[in-house]
Protein backbone atom coordinates (compact mmCIF):
# COMPACT_ATOMS: atom_id res chain seq x y z
CA UNK A 1 0.00 0.00 0.00
CA UNK A 2 1.28 3.45 -0.89
CA UNK A 3 2.00 5.85 1.95
CA UNK A 4 2.18 9.56 1.09
CA UNK A 5 3.79 11.97 3.49
CA UNK A 6 5.38 15.40 3.52
CA UNK A 7 8.99 14.93 4.53
CA UNK A 8 12.33 16.70 4.77
CA UNK A 9 15.36 14.79 3.54
CA UNK A 10 17.89 14.65 6.38
CA UNK A 11 20.65 12.55 4.86
CA UNK A 12 21.44 9.86 2.30
CA UNK A 13 23.92 7.00 2.02
CA UNK A 14 24.95 5.49 -1.31
CA UNK A 15 24.11 1.80 -1.70
CA UNK A 16 24.66 -0.50 -4.67
CA UNK A 17 25.57 0.96 -8.02
CA UNK A 18 22.92 3.66 -8.32
CA UNK A 19 20.67 3.67 -5.24
CA UNK A 20 20.56 5.73 -2.07
CA UNK A 21 19.18 5.02 1.39
CA UNK A 22 17.46 8.16 2.61
CA UNK A 23 16.50 9.30 6.08
CA UNK A 24 13.30 11.34 5.96
CA UNK A 25 11.72 13.45 8.69
CA UNK A 26 7.92 13.18 8.66
CA UNK A 27 5.28 14.83 10.82
CA UNK A 28 3.33 11.71 11.77
CA UNK A 29 5.95 8.94 11.88
CA UNK A 30 9.13 10.75 12.81
CA UNK A 31 12.21 9.45 11.02
CA UNK A 32 11.76 6.97 8.19
CA UNK A 33 14.43 5.11 6.27
CA UNK A 34 13.60 4.56 2.60
CA UNK A 35 15.48 3.23 -0.41
CA UNK A 36 15.60 5.43 -3.49
CA UNK A 37 16.32 3.28 -6.51
CA UNK A 38 18.37 4.53 -9.44
CA UNK A 39 18.59 8.13 -8.24
CA UNK A 40 22.33 8.34 -8.82
CA UNK A 41 21.90 7.75 -12.54
CA UNK A 42 22.05 10.71 -14.91
CA UNK A 43 18.55 12.02 -15.60
CA UNK A 44 16.94 9.93 -12.84
CA UNK A 45 13.26 10.83 -12.48
CA UNK A 46 13.52 11.09 -8.68
CA UNK A 47 17.01 12.54 -8.60
CA UNK A 48 15.68 15.85 -7.24
CA UNK A 49 14.09 14.07 -4.28
CA UNK A 50 17.47 12.70 -3.17
CA UNK A 51 19.16 16.10 -2.99
CA UNK A 52 20.13 17.74 0.33
CA UNK A 53 17.38 19.62 2.18
CA UNK A 54 14.63 18.52 -0.22
CA UNK A 55 11.15 19.07 1.21
CA UNK A 56 8.55 17.13 -0.75
CA UNK A 57 5.55 14.87 -0.64
CA UNK A 58 7.13 11.43 -0.84
CA UNK A 59 5.29 8.32 -1.96
CA UNK A 60 6.55 5.22 -0.14
CA UNK A 61 5.73 1.56 -0.46
CA UNK A 62 6.60 -1.19 2.00
CA UNK A 63 6.13 -1.90 5.65
CA UNK A 64 7.86 -1.30 9.00
CA UNK A 65 11.28 0.22 8.31
CA UNK A 66 11.60 -1.23 4.79
CA UNK A 67 10.30 1.47 2.54
CA UNK A 68 11.03 2.35 -1.06
CA UNK A 69 10.38 5.78 -2.54
CA UNK A 70 8.29 5.40 -5.69
CA UNK A 71 7.31 9.03 -6.28
CA UNK A 72 7.73 12.56 -5.03
CA UNK A 73 6.18 15.99 -5.56
CA UNK A 74 8.48 18.87 -4.69
CA UNK A 75 7.36 21.48 -2.17
CA UNK A 76 10.70 23.27 -1.80
CA UNK A 77 14.17 22.26 -2.93
CA UNK A 78 16.08 24.97 -1.03
CA UNK A 79 18.56 24.89 -3.90
CA UNK A 80 20.08 28.28 -3.06
CA UNK A 81 21.30 26.98 0.30
CA UNK A 82 24.02 25.08 -1.56
CA UNK A 83 25.37 28.17 -3.33
CA UNK A 84 26.33 30.09 -0.15
CA UNK A 85 28.84 28.56 2.26
CA UNK A 86 27.37 30.14 5.40
CA UNK A 87 23.87 29.00 4.44
CA UNK A 88 25.11 25.49 3.60
CA UNK A 89 26.76 25.06 6.99
CA UNK A 90 23.71 26.44 8.80
CA UNK A 91 21.36 24.12 6.90
CA UNK A 92 23.61 21.12 7.54
CA UNK A 93 23.55 21.91 11.26
CA UNK A 94 19.74 22.09 11.25
CA UNK A 95 19.16 18.75 9.55
CA UNK A 96 21.79 17.07 11.73
CA UNK A 97 20.02 18.26 14.87
CA UNK A 98 16.73 16.93 13.44
CA UNK A 99 18.38 13.58 12.79
CA UNK A 100 19.65 13.40 16.38
CA UNK A 101 16.42 14.47 18.10
CA UNK A 102 13.73 12.73 16.03
CA UNK A 103 12.91 9.06 16.55
CA UNK A 104 11.07 6.48 14.47
CA UNK A 105 7.31 6.42 15.06
CA UNK A 106 7.58 9.64 17.10
CA UNK A 107 5.22 12.41 15.91
CA UNK A 108 7.55 15.18 14.82
CA UNK A 109 5.36 17.85 13.24
CA UNK A 110 6.76 20.61 15.43
CA UNK A 111 10.34 19.75 14.59
CA UNK A 112 9.59 19.41 10.88
CA UNK A 113 7.86 22.79 10.80
CA UNK A 114 10.68 24.47 12.72
CA UNK A 115 13.29 23.04 10.34
CA UNK A 116 11.44 23.97 7.14
CA UNK A 117 10.77 27.49 8.39
CA UNK A 118 14.40 27.95 9.40
CA UNK A 119 15.70 26.68 6.05
CA UNK A 120 13.35 29.01 4.21
CA UNK A 121 14.39 32.01 6.29
CA UNK A 122 18.09 31.26 5.78
CA UNK A 123 17.64 30.87 2.03
CA UNK A 124 15.85 34.24 1.92
CA UNK A 125 18.53 36.04 3.93
CA UNK A 126 21.95 34.30 3.79
CA UNK A 127 23.53 37.12 5.79
CA UNK A 128 21.18 36.52 8.72
CA UNK A 129 21.68 32.83 9.38
CA UNK A 130 22.62 33.01 13.05
CA UNK A 131 19.32 34.26 14.51
CA UNK A 132 17.47 31.59 12.53
CA UNK A 133 19.79 28.82 13.70
CA UNK A 134 19.52 29.88 17.35
CA UNK A 135 15.73 30.23 17.05
CA UNK A 136 15.54 26.76 15.50
CA UNK A 137 17.72 25.25 18.25
CA UNK A 138 15.41 26.71 20.88
CA UNK A 139 12.38 25.19 19.15
CA UNK A 140 14.18 21.88 18.68
CA UNK A 141 15.12 21.70 22.35
CA UNK A 142 11.50 22.37 23.33
CA UNK A 143 10.34 19.64 20.94
CA UNK A 144 12.77 17.18 22.52
CA UNK A 145 11.36 17.87 25.98
CA UNK A 146 14.05 20.12 27.43
CA UNK A 147 13.05 23.72 26.68
CA UNK A 148 15.22 26.65 27.68
CA UNK A 149 13.69 28.94 30.29
CA UNK A 150 14.76 32.60 30.23
CA UNK A 151 12.05 34.04 32.43
CA UNK A 152 12.20 34.89 36.12
CA UNK A 153 14.53 32.89 38.35
CA UNK A 154 12.87 29.46 38.81
CA UNK A 155 14.27 29.17 42.32
CA UNK A 156 13.25 32.45 43.98
CA UNK A 157 10.80 33.73 41.37
CA UNK A 158 12.46 37.13 41.11
CA UNK A 159 13.37 39.01 37.94
CA UNK A 160 16.90 38.13 36.92
CA UNK A 161 19.19 41.15 37.19
CA UNK A 162 22.89 41.53 37.81
CA UNK A 163 24.91 38.37 37.23
CA UNK A 164 23.16 35.48 35.52
CA UNK A 165 23.75 31.74 35.62
CA UNK A 166 22.65 28.94 33.28
CA UNK A 167 22.07 25.39 34.49
CA UNK A 168 22.22 22.80 31.66
CA UNK A 169 20.56 20.18 33.85
CA UNK A 170 17.34 22.21 34.06
CA UNK A 171 17.71 24.44 31.00
CA UNK A 172 17.03 27.51 33.15
CA UNK A 173 18.71 30.81 33.85
CA UNK A 174 19.12 31.70 37.54
CA UNK A 175 19.77 34.91 39.40
CA UNK A 176 23.00 35.73 41.23
CA UNK A 177 21.54 34.80 44.62
CA UNK A 178 20.40 31.32 43.56
CA UNK A 179 23.39 30.82 41.24
CA UNK A 180 22.72 27.36 39.78
CA UNK A 181 24.97 26.28 36.93
CA UNK A 182 27.69 28.37 35.30
CA UNK A 183 27.90 32.15 34.76
CA UNK A 184 26.19 33.44 31.61
CA UNK A 185 26.50 36.89 30.09
CA UNK A 186 23.67 39.38 29.96
CA UNK A 187 23.90 39.45 26.15
CA UNK A 188 23.37 35.66 26.04
CA UNK A 189 20.34 35.90 28.30
CA UNK A 190 18.80 38.79 26.37
CA UNK A 191 19.35 37.04 23.03
CA UNK A 192 17.72 33.83 24.26
CA UNK A 193 14.78 35.82 25.59
CA UNK A 194 14.36 37.72 22.34
CA UNK A 195 14.56 34.67 20.07
CA UNK A 196 12.18 32.80 22.38
CA UNK A 197 9.58 35.48 21.66
CA UNK A 198 9.80 37.17 25.05
CA UNK A 199 10.61 40.63 23.70
CA UNK A 200 13.72 42.75 23.87
CA UNK A 201 16.59 42.60 21.42
CA UNK A 202 20.06 41.20 20.90
CA UNK A 203 23.41 42.15 19.46
CA UNK A 204 26.14 40.29 17.56
CA UNK A 205 27.92 39.32 20.77
CA UNK A 206 24.73 37.90 22.22
CA UNK A 207 24.07 35.85 19.09
CA UNK A 208 27.43 34.12 19.07
CA UNK A 209 27.25 33.49 22.80
CA UNK A 210 23.71 32.13 22.51
CA UNK A 211 24.81 29.81 19.71
CA UNK A 212 27.63 28.48 21.90
CA UNK A 213 25.25 27.98 24.81
CA UNK A 214 22.68 26.12 22.70
CA UNK A 215 25.33 23.80 21.26
CA UNK A 216 26.58 23.04 24.75
CA UNK A 217 23.05 22.53 26.05
CA UNK A 218 21.95 20.17 23.28
CA UNK A 219 25.18 18.19 23.62
CA UNK A 220 24.62 17.90 27.37
CA UNK A 221 20.99 16.83 27.07
CA UNK A 222 21.23 14.60 24.00
CA UNK A 223 24.77 13.26 24.45
CA UNK A 224 25.42 13.90 20.75
CA UNK A 225 28.44 15.66 19.27
CA UNK A 226 26.67 17.66 16.50
CA UNK A 227 29.77 18.11 14.29
CA UNK A 228 27.92 20.16 11.65
CA UNK A 229 26.73 22.57 14.34
CA UNK A 230 30.28 22.78 15.64
CA UNK A 231 31.60 23.61 12.17
CA UNK A 232 28.96 26.28 11.71
CA UNK A 233 29.80 27.79 15.10
CA UNK A 234 33.51 27.80 14.22
CA UNK A 235 32.72 29.59 10.96
CA UNK A 236 30.70 32.26 12.74
CA UNK A 237 33.42 32.74 15.37
CA UNK A 238 36.05 33.09 12.64
CA UNK A 239 33.98 35.77 10.92
CA UNK A 240 33.82 37.77 14.15
CA UNK A 241 37.52 37.35 14.97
Amino acid sequence: MDYKTDALLLKTVNIGESDKMATLLTADRGKIGARMKGVRKAGAKLGFASQPFCFAEYVLVGRADRYTVTGAALHEGFFDLRSDLRSLYAAAAIVQVCDALALEEMPSGGLLLAAVEALGAIESDPAGTMPEVVRFLLRAAAFAGYPVSAGDCPSCGKKIEGKRFFDPASGSFYCETCAAGAPASRSTYECIRSLSGMGGGYDADGLIRALRLMKMYLTYQNESVFPALGEYLAMMEAERA
